[in-house]
């Protein structure tokens, strides 16, 4: 096999299994260690992959502004927004940090619970102001338009003053080795805060988050506590192992 079609042969493998090890390459392409290292460092060169030990994940995906991201797969996050709204419990106090299926969460809140909402999204906290039963608390600091977000030392030290009930974290990535992972540092900081600040930690992750990997790590996979997915778009056996309640949501949204 020539080199540009194992190199397209792994990517079909990264693209179907979110991962790949580099024994279970070299075993199946017949090569050596060295070579399938040499061809992963290159997909990784490439954007492909990002390269950890024993072999490689896919990047966690980079979908652009918070506007631009509130559009895509609009109907998954919507399903996802109902069951994790269904995990919140009145009187609680909860962090949410910005993100598209935040924002979706946010309006899917039921409107007769009585809640301390605490985010850094101004978009988050506008969706959420015509319910008299929810109080709100925007965090300051330097204003992100891309991102749509509130971040910087002012935003960290406002959070580090709140202890949360739950934190509805946006990640970026997810893998059960390697942990719950941003692109940004600076987003990776305050989300770094809100999880220390926190009693549970919820995450809804679209399918694209899954088995990918982003420069920052915020958590290991073992300190979710509610990770809320569509039926079918991982096995959860593997989180539920580290004690992490998995909810799976069907396509009519029901858990």
């Amino acid at each position: 096999m020539l080199t540009d079609e194992r190199l397209d042969a792994i990517r079909q493998l990264l693209s179907e299994n979110g991962k790949v090890l580099a024994n279970d390459l070299a075993a199946k392409f017949g090569v050596s260690d060295d070579t399938v290292r040499r061809d992963l460092r290159e997909l990784a060169r490439l954007g492909h992959c990002r390269r950890v030990y024993g072999g490689a994940l896919l990047p966690a995906p980079d979908t652009g502004s918070l506007s631009v991201r509130t559009t895509d797969r609009a109907d998954q996050k919507a399903r996802l927004a109902t069951a994790t709204a269904a995990l919140v419990r009145n009187g609680q106090t909860i962090f949410i940090d910005a993100s598209s299926t935040n924002l979706a969460i946010a309006q899917a809140l039921p409107k007769d619970l009585t809640l301390m909402i605490v985010t850094n999204a101004p978009a988050i906290a506008t969706a959420l102001s015509k319910n008299p039963k929810h109080t709100i608390m925007v965090l300051g600091g330097l204003y992100d338009q891309s991102k749509g977000a509130c971040l910087g030392l002012q935003t960290i030290r406002e959070a580090e003053q709140i202890f949360a009930d739950m934190f509805i974290l946006g990640a970026c990535g997810i893998d059960t080795a390697l942990g719950v992972t941003a692109l940004d540092a600076s987003e990776a900081e305050i989300k770094r805060a809100m999880i220390a600040r926190s009693s549970l930690l919820t995450i809804a992750a679209t399918t694209d988050k899954l088995s990918t990997i982003a420069p920052f790590k915020l958590a290991d996979a073992a300190r979710i506590d509610h990770l809320v997915l569509e039926a079918g778009a991982a096995d959860p056996e593997p989180y539920r192992r580290l004690d992490v309640e998995v909810h799976l949501v069907t396509t009519d949204g029901v858990p």
